[in-house]
């Protein structure tokens, strides 16, 4: 998998795709970040002491995953009748297309995009990667989240918008600065126990990282 924050970073780039129609760019920003949130499921088997085979890059990396998003929030903005949950899920989708084509395109791992038919595509399959790259790619998941989280500040602070959450904002952006910086040397260094701590706290990063990109829906909106 890329990064969590190039995923978002990427979902910035292209805001366009927005088309002006609210929630639409913060379901795509969101549907980004979301497949990589079935790390849960892998830690959970982890303590389980169960294979992880076929938990990561499966179900929320599937294109049938993408439809059963727009398909559920297109169902909700009928019942509803509030077309922008409709955006919501076309964003979503979006997004989650987004993060398996970036993948698909600049990782080392297969992704199952028809799962649950078992046919996975890697295109770097002949491809191995130098071992201290991987051992970055790790701790370069802090890097990215931060570097995400900055531009989502650059954004507020051009629109005028979220000030009132500029200073908790900036405190998880040093968080993420700092467990770059610690877990960058701990990445070459541990060898016991590593994972599990590095695992913990990615996973609260990337659902903090979620959560502060809803509380910053309004700057979001400002440039959908």
């Amino acid at each position: 998998m890329a990064q969590a924050g190039i995923h978002g970073l990427l979902g910035m780039a292209v805001r366009k795709l927005g088309g002006g129609k609210e929630w639409l760019l913060l379901g795509i920003l969101l549907g980004s970040l979301i497949p990589d949130m079935d790390n849960l499921g892998v830690a959970a088997v982890t303590l389980a002491k169960i294979p992880t085979e076929g938990i990561h890059r499966t179900a929320t990396h599937s294109l049938f995953f993408v439809a059963a998003l727009v398909l559920i929030f297109y169902l909700v903005s009928l019942i509803v009748k509030q077309p922008l949950w409709n955006y919501l899920g076309i964003g979503l989708g979006l997004g989650v297309l987004l993060h398996i084509l970036l993948d698909l395109l600049i990782w080392f791992n297969g992704v199952a995009i028809l799962w649950p038919i078992p046919l996975w595509i890697n295109l770097w399959e002949n491809v191995t990667p130098p071992d201290w790259f991987m051992k970055f790619m790790d701790p370069a998941e802090f890097m990215f989240m931060a570097l995400y989280l900055w531009a989502l500040g650059a954004w507020a602070k051009k629109a005028g918008t979220d000030g009132d959450f500029k200073k908790m904002h900036r405190a998880w952006l040093i968080l993420e600065i700092v467990l770059f910086v610690i877990f960058t040397p701990l990445a070459y260094i541990m060898t016991k126990g590593f994972m599990t701590i590095f695992g913990a706290l990615y996973l609260f990063s990337l659902f903090m990282v979620f959560f502060v990109t809803i509380r910053m829906r309004k700057t979001v909106a400002a440039y959908g």
